[in-house]
């Protein structure tokens, strides 16, 4: 009886995601009866019972790679039809408004969701799949030594190795990372999904990856869902230096940075890790700026109680599929950007390299992020 409220909740989320756009593409428009109605609703029976059969057994114990791109794309499909079946109403309310009367009203509403989610899908698709571009943003850090004015911090974040193979993605995008001439990479978590054993070739070629200053890797959450002590220990053997509560000084041209990394708080479930920015900066001079890596925004409030010039986070996507950065709004304080916050601290949230289970990102494109480190005077 303890699972009983598991399994409604699980069963109650695909239920509303598919009971609005039945509605709204068979209920309405064929107004209950005929052939397309009955194959419409068969239809919507037979995924409202697919998505969650196969998301359990991609994601659960089985951990099933062809069930997971089943369930995964089922469920981004299934979120892009509800967002628009629900604005799709609202127009539907006002060609009411305007004299519109059914069968015809709901039939254009269906029609014009029906247009949209395909496009939105296939476009979403594209851009999920496709090599990031690349976006590259200036930030001024006070107290910045000349000597490291200019450097170039390359940030890939939320590559999500997982069921489908990327291995040629994969080696792209570390091509792109080196076009952008990197001083220091970085890597903000959420590198895959599933074990190294599984997933490690996609990890690899990041191990070509070359930064004169250092290569740098934090863990996200998805890393603690699986073996993030295999991740850590695998990152560090293809070079990349894992940063758990930890901080590097880095010097170019006489002038000096701290470049520090924290957990993700969904670590404190396991002995020996959860964020811990004391220890990170443990030793550090305090009177360098300090770049850290921290896979949540959310972790800004401790990073600008301890005077942290910049933190780079990812975890968010951008939202990856239109409208869902609302829902992450309400979790994270900022979904993509730079931003700041306190007096002293900036907060650039990248949205992500790659993608997370549905392979669709819908107005939200994916980046590998270039910040370049502008001297500027010291804080009052």
């Amino acid at each position: 009886m303890k699972y009983v409220p598991r399994v409604a909740l699980f069963l109650a989320i695909p239920a509303i995601l598919f009971l609005v756009p039945w509605w709204t593409l068979v209920g309405a428009p064929t107004e209950g009866t005929g052939l397309l109605f009955w194959l419409g609703t068969a239809v919507f029976a037979l995924t409202f019972v697919g998505l969650p059969a196969s998301m359990f057994l991609g994601h659960g114990p089985a951990q099933s790679d062809a069930a997971s791109i089943v369930g995964d794309t089922l469920l981004g499909i299934a979120w892009v039809v509800f967002s628009w079946s629900v604005i799709g109403n609202v127009v539907g309310l006002g060609l009411a408004v305007g004299g519109v009367h059914d069968p015809a009203r709901s039939r254009v509403v269906a029609v014009g969701v029906l247009a949209v989610s395909v496009a939105l899908v296939v476009w979403g698709i594209i851009e999920a799949r496709r090599v990031p571009r690349v976006r590259t943003v200036d930030v001024s850090i006070p107290g910045l030594g000349r000597g490291l004015d200019g450097l170039r911090l390359v940030v890939v974040t939320d590559t999500h190795f997982a069921a489908l193979d990327r291995l040629r993605w994969s080696a792209k995008v570390v091509a792109v990372v080196n076009e952008q001439r990197p001083d220091i990479a970085c890597h903000a978590g959420d590198l895959a999904d599933g074990s190294v054993a599984k997933r490690h070739p996609q990890v690899d070629p990041l191990g070509k990856v070359d930064a004169a200053l250092g290569r740098f890797y934090i863990t996200g959450n998805h890393e603690y869902f699986g073996d993030a002590q295999g991740w850590i220990d695998h990152m560090a053997s293809i070079g990349w230096q894992p940063l758990h509560n930890q901080h590097q000084t880095v010097t170019r041209n006489g002038d000096s940075l701290v470049i520090a990394g924290i957990d993700d708080p969904t670590g404190v479930g396991l002995p020996g890790h959860g964020p811990d920015l004391p220890t990170a900066l443990a030793g550090a001079d305090p009177h360098l700026p300090v770049v850290l890596l921290a896979h949540q925004p959310k972790q800004i409030t401790a990073a600008a109680e301890a005077g942290v010039a910049l933190q780079i986070s990812g975890h968010t996507h951008g939202g990856q599929i239109w409208p869902f950065h609302y829902l992450v709004r309400l979790d994270q304080p900022v979904v993509a950007g730079l931003s700041r916050h306190g007096d002293h601290t900036q907060l650039y949230t990248s949205r992500g390299t790659g993608f997370w289970g549905p392979q669709l990102r819908v107005f939200a494109p994916s980046e590998v992020t270039v910040l370049i480190l502008r001297s500027a005077p010291a804080s009052s």
